[in-house]
């Protein structure tokens, strides 16, 4: 007599048993996933890479003087003769959009690391009030003349750092409730400092008894990259690579944050040290970029969400997607800026703001209740 089957097991031989059911158990994912996964960061990098050098392109060739973009591309090569359009490109439209690349890098690169630290998607140094403690300090530098003739490379970019830190310490104090912090709290307290300070740099600039520094810090203030310059260009590429390069080694503590506290606390991370350190360099990356263009918003919020959704949250890839990323889209945004209502020169902080400020709403209303911040 043969063996009966296993109670339970298919009929047929071991062998054949389970290729003859009837009902195959589900397949396993197949192991060509992580390759495709792999091959998503090259893929993104290089098709940002194109938009932005098409974006740069445009950026030079258009403007209140049209220049046909194969006369760019001369000038760029250095086979153009001199002339205007060797002029405009170089020395005019080449620094305005090269500042609006590294300004809307960093900024990007900023409110990605926000958004990780305080487990909150709505979160950026424009909501956070980062922006406008450096606005805050940076005019008031620029009214009261401090620094001489340093002032736009030296006095600003310091009086920006210590504003943007103190009004994260502000929020960050408002925010806290004992050892627990909500990122939703987070994002109020953020609103509620930059109202205040966005209503004191405009007291500071009403009662400066020189006009010249009304026009002159109301336009900064609002955000533009006019008075781009070559020696403005330097700080904040600088902040931009450097930032960058400290943030991506910092990749693995920031993915562990999105776990939660308690879980990157059991996985070995100071949260509270590690934290502290991040917030203060974020500071300074903001307030250097705040002080090369003025306030610029929503940037570093939208930014963020496009390049998860390219890459994934694992912040290794998404930096320096979501820095090229934000390039791409402030030069876009100051090349509108400059051009919808030419030759009126629109500042690119009102732009991105009509733009940002109905997505914002759409994301808090798109976020379901109860789902993590």
């Amino acid at each position: 007599m043969g063996e009966k089957p296993a109670a339970g097991a298919p009929h047929g031989s071991a062998e054949t048993g389970p290729r003859s059911s009837p009902t195959p158990p589900p397949p396993t994912p197949a192991r060509p996933q992580p390759a495709a996964r792999r091959l998503r960061l090259p893929l993104a990098l290089g098709c940002l890479a194109l938009a932005l050098t098409a974006a740069i392109v445009a950026g030079l060739a258009l403007g209140s003087v049209r220049i046909p973009p194969g006369q760019v591309i001369e000038v760029l090569t250095g086979r153009a003769a001199p002339g205007p359009f060797r002029t405009i490109v170089l020395d005019v439209r080449l620094p305005r959009v090269l500042l609006g690349a590294v300004v809307g890098g960093g900024l990007a690169v900023v409110g990605t690391v926000l958004q990780a630290l305080v487990r909150n998607r709505l979160a950026d140094p424009f909501l956070l009030g980062i922006s406008s403690g450096a606005s805050t300090g940076a005019v008031l530098v620029l009214v009261l003349g401090i620094g001489g003739g340093v002032t736009t490379t030296v006095a600003m970019p310091a009086a920006a750092f210590a504003g943007s830190l103190l009004a994260l310490a502000l929020v960050y104090g408002l925010a806290r409730r004992g050892s627990t912090m909500s990122g939703g709290g987070l994002v109020l307290a953020g609103v509620a400092v930059s109202y205040i300070l966005s209503a004191l740099t405009t007291l500071i600039l009403v009662v400066s008894a020189r006009p010249e520094h009304f026009q002159e810090a109301l336009y900064w203030s609002l955000g533009g990259l006019g008075s781009a310059r070559w020696a403005t260009l330097v700080p904040p590429a600088v902040a931009l690579v450097a930032g960058t390069a400290l943030l991506m080694a910092l990749a693995r503590p920031l993915d562990l944050l999105l776990a939660g506290e308690e879980g990157a606390t059991v996985l070995g991370l100071d949260t509270s040290r590690f934290r502290a350190a991040v917030f203060v360099l974020a500071s300074l990356v903001t307030a250097v970029m705040v002080a090369a263009s003025g306030a610029v918003g929503f940037i570093g919020l939208l930014v963020p969400h496009a390049a998860r959704m390219a890459v994934g949250a694992g912040h290794r890839a998404l930096l320096p997607v979501a820095a090229l990323a934000g390039a791409v889209a402030l030069v876009v945004a100051d090349l509108a800026a400059r051009t919808v209502a030419a030759p009126q020169d629109i500042p690119v902080g009102v732009l991105t703001a009509l733009i940002g400020g109905p997505v914002f709403l759409w994301l808090m209303r798109r976020r379901p209740e109860g789902a993590p911040e």
